[in-house]
């Protein structure tokens, strides 16, 4: 079925010092990203900045409801969170956008989407893509560790979400605009053997391991933009992480990485597959897999089925555990 292909953003690899904006800027980061970023030499002619708080409609509402009549261009200087915030600004406000990426810790840099909390999970709203990513390829190497690479996450998802497509596929519960592709299942299999051969480098902070999960992270998100929907990287796994993170004793405040990681392993392990190769790429990417206590693994991962069903998720290998 037809669809609309977003582009990536243009990536531009540029020290943060050497970037060089004249208009009138909206800046919206977050601050330890920030501190970090202006020791770094980053100096933007920010009119009005924000921090965001958390990754709600009528949070990220209220901040494009702030932001003043005269801005020119919106950027948007973090992770996730701050990412996510800025593109509903700058499509709020009709403002373009630019991206400054201080960690390659999940994709949402390169996606045309805003992802959003609503009663436990998590949405995607259809904002538009950044139109250029700023990354300092130096800046990046040197991260905090478990942030430097825990983007790997979203690049080994595609093991398990793989699994859950073809699944789905066999049952018949796939809708005609995601039915199973073999040749994108192939080029995404591609993308996931590279992320197993670069967590090493990128985790150590190599910056041409570092390079490397940038140029990762864009293709896995082009590919998605290409045939319209996320099946190839997100499954069960994100399913899991994202209801442990509704969870009372979790909550919000915790990297992407923190559960998508032992999210991974654990579908892995009810798929029936060999977790080790995984495991092994996430310790070396730094990803830590030790902040989720048992118990509550074990409680989410009960009520996961219901959970699935109750936000209308795709259909995986979640639906029938």
């Amino acid at each position: 079925m037809a669809h609309d292909v977003y582009p990536i953003p243009a990536i531009v690899e540029l020290s943060l010092s050497e970037i060089v904006e004249r208009r009138r800027v909206a800046q919206i980061a977050s601050g330890p990203a920030l501190a970090a970023a202006t020791r770094a030499g980053l100096c933007l002619p920010a009119a009005w900045s924000a921090e965001p708080r958390e990754a709600s409609e009528p949070h990220f509402e209220d901040l494009a409801r702030a932001v003043p009549a005269d801005t020119e261009v919106v950027y948007g200087i973090g992770g996730g969170l701050a990412a996510d915030a800025a593109k509903y600004v700058a499509w709020r406000r009709g403002l373009p956008l630019a991206l400054i990426v201080t960690a390659l810790s999940v994709d949402a840099h390169f996606t045309w989407v805003s992802g959003v909390r609503r009663d436990g999970c998590v949405a995607y709203l259809a904002t538009g893509p950044a139109a250029v990513v700023y990354a300092d390829v130096a800046f990046l190497a040197a991260a905090p560790p478990h942030l430097r690479a825990a983007g790997v996450c979203d690049l080994l998802s595609i093991a398990t979400a793989l699994h859950d497509w073809r699944y789905a596929e066999e049952r018949g519960m796939n809708p005609p605009d995601q039915r199973y592709t073999p040749w994108v299942a192939a080029a995404a299999q591609s993308i996931l053997n590279g992320a197993l051969d670069i967590a090493d480098a990128a985790g150590r902070g190599d910056p041409a391991g570092v390079r490397e999960l940038l140029r990762l992270l864009a293709l896995e998100v082009q590919l998605c933009n290409l045939i319209g929907h996320s099946r190839p990287e997100e499954g069960s796994e994100h399913f899991l992480a994202y209801a442990l993170e509704a969870h009372p004793s979790i909550g919000g405040g915790h990297a992407h990485g923190d559960l998508v990681g032992p999210a991974i392993l654990r579908a892995a392990a009810w798929q029936g597959q060999d977790a080790a190769p995984l495991e092994r790429a996430l310790a070396q990417a730094g990803v830590p897999l030790d902040r989720v206590p048992e118990m509550v693994m074990q409680a989410v991962i009960r009520e996961l089925p219901a959970y699935v069903r109750r936000h209308r998720l795709v259909f995986s290998t979640a639906h029938d555990l």
